[in-house]
């Protein structure tokens, strides 16, 4: 019987965060590292990657920076070489990168609506596509995808404008589930997180505009802070977790609890 410590240890693990290097994707990034894993950030820009990985650095892991389109198959092949070459094992995938564009259904260009699709889910498809055949030849790897409560739940139009964003994230949420059927034989876990409302670079101005309504649907009143992605990241990504498979789990101050 293996102890709480060892079960959530991480040491000598790699795991691939996808547009880890800012946000909440760094924050899980720097919770996997606290536990252990070494880090591989990947986003299309290679600079914020590596600023990114010289703070992770500094918590005693290993990390590299990749320049990725992850919405592109062949530059997600060159990344996994890239990863198996420096590290010769990949473990963790965790599907973070996304994007949302704010307009009334009625008035939603379909350009604007399929960029957000080919981030938000068929980026999460090529990624775990390819790097699961990682998976399958050793026998074990953990899947992670960073979906949102917009994906279970309809949202007041006068916070969340983005029908795009919800409906792209519930594909995810439901494609996080048929995955972890399919391989479940091959000892894939395959799990979704569902963060409510954390406080981005790329969200802040929605937030100070509507910071009232937001925190008003929140039984917790405050949005998702800087360590509120650590401990079910961690989780999701070691041995803990291996009997949980197509679990959706909300991280949300209780938003769709009532």
């Amino acid at each position: 019987m293996a102890s709480i410590s060892e079960l959530l240890n991480l040491k000598g693990q790699v795991s691939i965060v996808t547009g880890g290097a800012t946000g909440i994707g760094l924050q899980m990034a720097k919770g996997l590292a606290e536990a252990g894993s070494n880090i591989v950030i990947c986003s299309r820009r290679l600079d914020v990657c590596e600023q990114a990985v010289a703070e992770i650095k500094q918590l005693g892991v290993q990390a590299l920076a990749v320049a990725c389109d992850v919405t592109k198959a062949d530059q997600i092949e060159a990344m996994k070489v890239a990863v198996l070459r420096e590290f010769g094992r990949i473990d963790v995938l965790v599907n973070n990168a996304g994007r949302a564009w704010v307009a009334p259904p009625e008035d939603m260009p379909l350009e604007r609506w399929q960029q957000v699709f080919d981030l938000n889910i068929t980026a999460p498809f090529l990624c775990a596509q390819i790097l699961g055949r990682e998976f399958i030849k050793q026998g074990h790897g953990k899947i992670i995808n960073i979906a949102s409560v917009a994906g279970l739940v309809g949202r007041n139009p006068q916070a969340y404008n983005s029908v795009a964003y919800g409906a792209s994230k519930g594909a995810l949420v439901n494609f996080t589930r048929d995955l972890a059927v399919k391989w479940a034989q091959h000892n894939i876990q395959v799990n979704a997180i569902c963060p409510g409302f954390f406080v981005t670079p790329i969200n802040e101005k929605l937030y100070l505009k509507n910071k009232e309504s937001i925190e008003r649907e929140i039984p917790l009143k405050r949005t998702g802070g800087p360590d509120d992605l650590k401990g079910i990241v961690v989780v999701l990504a070691s041995a803990a977790s291996n009997f949980m498979t197509g679990a959706i789990i909300p991280v949300d101050g209780g938003a769709i609890a009532w």
